[in-house]
């Protein structure tokens, strides 16, 4: 098996040292960029496994990057923000990242980061469900085989990371299901207490089926969870 390479995207030179040892100790191969320019020539050209991106960075900052390179590269993005600059997280997610660690980066916390999106690349799993199997619920079909989804029958464009929320909301359909069980389940991840890429998920989804005319499909049930509602997707 090769040796994963990542592409490490950090202007601050000792901290970029500091991860990029403790990365290349882990079994990684490492490569760095200093700032965002830079950062979308590596991606397209080297098609790294994994891009560890921070958000402040020279030339075209870390949102840039992302949303810029997200038209020819499909594999996981981990940003790096500010604990203190808590719209980072949703604005990177929107932009098409698959995770965000907050700074100052704990050097466990990250390595759990990147081994999740690396062996969710690695497998496409999708939880609890045999490959060949679809399900429907009224006008909405998800197929876990051609991981597509329709409503209606018309297309819903998703990311991988929404249609695996989707998929696990989908299978326990009426019932509550908490941030907790999503991020263990379908992202291999324990719940910190400040992650808030579930809520961003499930709020893009809601958006592409409808939630707008339609808002009682995915409910927030305030305290406990997500539940997705069997009879709404008529």
């Amino acid at each position: 098996m090769s040796t994963p390479h990542i592409l490490l995207v950090e202007d601050d030179a000792s901290l970029a040292t500091w991860i990029a040892d403790y990365l290349t100790n882990q079994g990684y191969d490492i490569t760095l960029a200093t700032n965002g320019i830079d950062a979308v020539t590596l991606i397209r050209d080297d098609q790294p496994d994994l891009v560890l991106l921070d958000v402040n960075l020279p030339g075209k900052d870390g949102f840039d990057v992302c949303r810029e390179v997200r038209v020819f590269y499909h594999r996981p993005i981990l940003i790096m923000t500010a604990r203190l600059e808590e719209t980072d997280e949703v604005l990177g997610l929107e932009m098409g990242a698959d995770d965000y660690i907050t700074k100052p980066v704990r050097p466990r916390a990250l390595l759990a980061r990147i081994k999740g999106l690396l062996k969710r690349e690695l497998h496409n799993p999708v939880p609890d469900v045999a490959s060949d199997q679809k399900l429907r619920l009224g006008a909405l079909v998800i197929d876990a085989t051609a991981r597509t989804t329709t409503l209606h029958d018309e297309p819903v464009r998703i990311s991988s990371n929404e249609f695996d929320v989707l998929w696990y909301l989908a299978s326990h359909a009426g019932t509550i299901v908490t941030r907790e069980q999503l991020l263990k389940d379908v992202r291999g991840l324990e719940y910190d207490g400040f992650d808030r890429s579930m809520d961003v998920l499930v709020s893009r989804i809601r958006k592409k089926l409808g939630s707008a005319e339609h808002p009682d499909r995915i409910k927030t049930v305030w305290g406990k969870g997500y539940l997705l509602v069997t009879d709404a997707w008529s």
